[in-house]
């Protein structure tokens, strides 16, 4: 970036920061280390606050620390036959604009990483893919790239430009009053607009299970972006914690908790995600394994789980039937919408039907749950 990040430094503890930081200060938020960052759990009205405004109104979010690449050949085909060496997504046949989510795999089938992989659809881009990684993972995702790109294909890192994220029912209409026409792009779909002499790249996509956009604003622009739309009464900015009660009751996964490289696509439920030609064809890391797991159903899968009563049951808690182990929590919290506790994780096949009995060990106590169906709040998407 023109960058105002602080490099990490192990020893002394020291947080990167995003070009938003002072911003998150004027708006009294709480920070904390996310991911090598300085990030904002919270702000003054609460998580459960910010949840729920974002589900009714809109909730601005800061992804700056998100990793942000092009992967960029002479063609399109070359680029998306080197990316689809290396994720099982069909890359080949997205259209102009389009967005696709994947997984870095390892060679075992094991997810590296989840991305998303954009097609741009602005004139000179033609050879170019957008990718952006997760904050944690992003270093060695770089390297995992530039060790295993062919010849003729190379990344470049895009360090200038913040990225933020507003989701909720009313994103479209605020997002248009600056953006007009925004509200007419489909879900996963992207446009490059120009503002006011502002280069912006606007994608409808986001983590929340709401519809919303993510944004990619030049650093030295991006303030006054989100002042912008925060002039909007419907606009309240949202930290950590309430993006994680979203993502969560949307059954959507968390890098590191959900996934990572024990797991498979297929074990965490993202088939959805390997289209045909894909599994089919194979071609990627892991392709024999996910092939198999596609005929044979893997060993486990990932599932959702609602715990009886009020009490939540959080990560690394211990799934029962019949007094024997059979999996473990990977993600669970209070999920404000469904008013309820939620949960996810990873147990034996035979037990991953919904409404299937299972007992947690909460504490050191039996709490009651049964296997639950995701998302745990409908998708508002926009098709």
């Amino acid at each position: 970036m023109a960058d105002t990040s602080k490099a990490d430094n192990t020893e002394t503890g020291e947080l990167r920061t995003t070009p938003l930081a002072a911003w998150h200060g004027a708006q009294g938020a709480r920070m904390v280390p996310f991911a090598g960052y300085s990030m904002p759990v919270q702000y003054p009205s609460g998580i459960m606050a910010e949840h729920l405004w974002t589900r009714e109104k809109a909730g601005l979010f800061d992804v700056s620390h998100m990793g942000q690449c092009f992967v960029i050949s002479d063609s399109w085909e070359r680029t998306a036959r080197a990316l689809e060496a290396l994720v099982p997504a069909d890359i080949l046949n997205l259209r102009p604009g389009q967005q696709r989510y994947s997984q870095l795999l390892a060679e075992d089938g094991g997810i590296l990483d989840d991305l998303m992989i954009t097609r741009p659809a602005y004139p000179g881009f033609d050879g170019y893919a957008y990718l952006v990684v997760n904050a944690g993972c992003k270093e060695q995702d770089y390297a995992h790239l530039r060790a295993r790109l062919p010849a003729g294909v190379r990344l470049e890192l895009e360090d200038e430009m913040a990225l933020v994220a507003l989701q909720g029912p009313a994103a479209a209409d605020i997002l248009g009053a600056i953006v007009p026409g925004i509200g007419a792009l489909p879900f996963m779909m992207s446009h490059a607009a120009l503002v006011e002499g502002v280069h912006l790249h606007v994608s409808r996509s986001g983590y929340t299970g709401e519809d919303g956009f993510e944004i990619a604003v030049p650093d030295a622009h991006v303030v006054a972006f989100c002042d912008r739309l925060m002039a909007d009464a419907r606009v309240r900015p949202v930290g950590l914690g309430a993006r994680d009660s979203l993502r969560l009751e949307a059954g959507l996964c968390l890098y590191g908790h959900d996934i990572d490289p024990t797991t498979s696509p297929v074990e965490a439920d993202l088939t959805w995600s390997i289209q045909k030609r894909r599994r089919e064809a194979g071609g990627f890391p892991g392709a024999a394994r996910i092939q198999r797991e596609l005929r044979e159903r893997p060993a486990r899968l990932r599932v959702g789980i609602r715990p009886e009563g009020r009490q939540p049951a959080r990560e690394g808690t211990e799934i029962l039937v019949g007094g024997r182990p059979v999996g473990r929590i990977t993600s669970g919290g209070f999920g404000p919408s469904a008013n309820a506790p939620v949960a996810m994780g990873y147990v034996e096949a035979a037990f991953a039907r919904p409404d299937t009995p299972v007992t947690l060990i909460v504490r050191g106590r039996e709490l009651q749950a049964h296997i639950a169906a995701m998302p745990f709040v409908p998708h508002r998407y926009f098709r």
